[in-house]
C-alpha cells in the first residue's frame, strides 16, 4: 500500500516503528498521526475507559512541536502516540494514582522517563487508568473502570491496565507502565500484548526513586510487537537494545505455580506448552526441557511482605487519610505498617534462581504468564480486602517471584483457537533483549489447542 493512501484508520493500526518510519520519510506528520488516535480515543474510549484524562490541545500542539523539530528525522519514536499510566508524572496533568482521595493539581514537570520519550519525538496522548495506588492485578476503581479491548465483558488485568486496554484499542502504538507484582505482564497477557519488565537497575523508577516497594517495582514498556517494545526500552535505559543476536539454546519450561493457591487453565497450559515447542522448532532451535525452579517455601509471603509495606509508604508519603481510600487498600496499608520486610529473602531467592539457571545452563525459563482468562470487568468491585486477594492469588500466581528476584521477564501472546493468550519468559540479570528476541519469535504465532499434553520433556 502507498504510505500516502493510509487512513486514518490505518494509523491507529501502525506499530511504533512503522509511524516514526512515516514521520521521518515525510509520508506522514506527527500531527496527522495524533489526530488519528484522538479519533480513536474520542470514538472507542467511552466504552474501554483507557485514559483517566487526554488533553486534544496539548497533544496536537505536542506533534506540532515534533514536526518542527530540526532533528526529526533521526528521532526512534518521532510522532509515535504514547500513554503514560497514571502514577507517573506528566507536566499539566494532575497525578492521581487511581484514587480518588489525591488531589487534582496538575503536576509541574515531566517525570525523567516521560522527558526521555520526549526527547525521542514521542507525543504524550494522556494519562492511563489503574487500580487505586496500583494495588491489584486489575483495573476498576472510584475514578472508573476500564474493560478489555479483545472482550469489553472482560477486565484488562492491571496495575498497567488502563495503559495495555490504550494500545490493544489503537489509541497508543506504546503505553509506559510499572510493574510491582506483574502490573505490566499481567495486562499485556490478558490484552495480547508484549510487555516487558526489565531487571533492577535497567530503567530509572519514576520519580528518580531509589527503590519503590521494597525494591520490588520497575518501569517498563507495553506494545504490540517485541520490536517496539525493544524501541521503547531503548529510549527508557537509554541505550538502543538489538534483537539480532543469537537465539536461546536451552530453555527451561515450567508449569508449576510459584503460589500454592490457584489451578491452570487449560489454555493457559497449552500456551506455555505451545510456545516451547515453537521456540524448539526449526533451524537452531532450542532444546526445552520440563523443569521446575526451586521455588522456596513463602515464596509469595515475603512478596506480600514488600507489597504491604510498599503500599503503606505510598499511603503515607502521599498523604492519605486511610477513611478516604477503599477499605481494601486500607487493609493492605495498615498491614503494611506493622510489617518490616528484611533484604535477605529477596537476595538468597536471587542467588538461588540465578545458580539454578547456571547450573541447567539455561538461557530462559518459560512460563504462563497468567493462571486463567481475565475476569469481568467490575466482578470486584465491591470486595474485600480477603476476597480480592483470594481472587488475584488464583488468578496471577506467576509474576510475583521475578519482582521478588529483580529479573527481567517478558510476556508474549501466542495464539490459541484464534485466541490470544500470554506466555511469559524470564531470564538473567541484563537478558532483557534476549528476552524481546524470544518474544519475536513467539508473538500472535498459532500453538496447539488446549487439549495438548505437555510431554516430560523435549530433547
Amino acid at each position: 500500500m502507498d504510505p500516502d493512501d493510509l487512513t486514518a484508520q490505518d494509523l491507529t493500526a501502525l506499530g511504533a516503528a512503522e509511524i516514526a518510519a512515516r514521520v521521518h520519510d515525510g509520508f506522514r506528520s506527527a500531527v496527522d498521526v495524533a489526530r488519528a488516535h484522538l479519533a480513536r480515543i474520542d470514538s472507542d474510549d467511552a466504552v474501554v475507559g483507557a485514559f483517566q484524562v487526554v488533553d486534544p490541545r496539548r497533544v496536537l500542539a505536542e506533534a506540532e512541536g515534533v514536526d518542527v523539530r530540526a532533528d526529526r528525522f533521526a528521532l526512534p519514536l518521532a510522532g509515535v502516540p504514547v500513554a503514560i499510566k497514571d502514577n507517573v508524572d506528566v507536566s499539566g496533568y494532575p497525578t492521581r494514582h487511581g484514587s480518588a482521595a489525591t488531589s487534582c493539581e496538575p503536576a509541574r514537570r515531566d517525570d525523567e522517563l516521560v522527558k526521555r520519550l520526549r526527547s525521542a519525538g514521542a507525543v504524550i496522548v494522556g494519562k492511563t487508568r489503574l487500580p487505586e495506588l496500583a494495588v491489584w492485578g486489575f483495573t476498576d476503581s472510584a475514578l472508573g473502570t476500564t474493560r478489555n479491548p479483545l472482550d469489553p465483558d472482560r477486565d484488562p488485568g492491571g496495575s498497567s491496565g488502563g495503559s495495555a486496554a490504550a494500545v490493544a484499542a489503537g489509541m497508543a502504538a506504546l503505553a509506559l507502565g510499572t510493574d510491582g507484582g506483574g502490573s505490566i505482564r499481567i495486562p499485556a497477557a490478558y490484552c495480547g500484548l508484549v510487555g516487558l519488565k526489565p531487571g533492577t537497575g535497567v530503567v530509572p523508577l519514576p520519580g528518580k526513586a531509589d527503590e519503590h516497594w521494597c525494591g520490588l517495582t520497575q518501569a517498563g514498556p507495553i506494545a504490540r510487537t517485541a520490536q517496539d517494545a525493544a524501541l521503547m526500552l531503548g529510549v527508557l535505559r537509554g541505550e538502543p537494545v538489538d534483537l539480532d543476536g543469537p537465539g536461546p539454546s536451552r530453555i527451561a519450561l515450567s508449569l508449576r505455580m510459584p503460589s500454592p493457591v490457584g489451578r491452570l487453565h487449560p489454555d493457559h497450559r497449552a500456551a506455555a506448552v505451545g510456545a516451547a515447542a515453537r521456540l524448539r522448532a526449526g533451524p537452531g532451535g532450542a532444546a526445552v526441557t520440563l523443569a521446575d525452579p526451586p521455588y522456596p517455601r513463602g515464596l509469595a509471603t515475603q512478596w506480600m511482605r514488600r507489597w504491604h509495606a510498599g503500599v503503606a509508604h505510598d499511603v503515607d508519603a502521599l498523604g492519605l487519610d486511610l477513611s478516604a481510600v477503599e477499605p481494601r487498600t486500607a487493609t493492605v496499608a495498615r498491614r503494611g505498617r506493622r510489617t518490616r520486610p528484611g533484604s535477605r529473602a529477596a537476595a538468597a531467592w536471587r542467588e538461588r534462581i540465578v545458580s539454578w539457571l547456571d547450573d541447567g545452563a539455561f538461557d530462559l525459563l518459560l512460563s504462563p504468564a497468567v493462571a486463567a482468562p481475565a475476569p469481568y470487568a467490575a466482578s470486584m468491585s465491591d470486595h474485600g480486602y480477603v476476597r480480592t486477594l483470594l481472587a488475584q492469588s488464583r488468578q496471577v500466581p506467576y509474576t510475583q517471584a521475578w519482582n521478588l528476584a529483580g529479573l527481567p521477564a517478558a510476556v508474549a501472546p501466542v495464539l490459541i483457537d484464534g485466541r490470544a493468550v500470554g506466555v511469559q519468559l524470564i531470564g538473567r540479570p541484563g537478558a532483557e533483549a534476549a528476552l524481546l528476541a524470544a518474544a519475536a519469535r513467539l508473538e500472535r504465532r498459532v500453538v496447539p489447542t488446549a487439549g495438548a499434553a505437555a510431554p516430560r520433556s523435549y530433547a
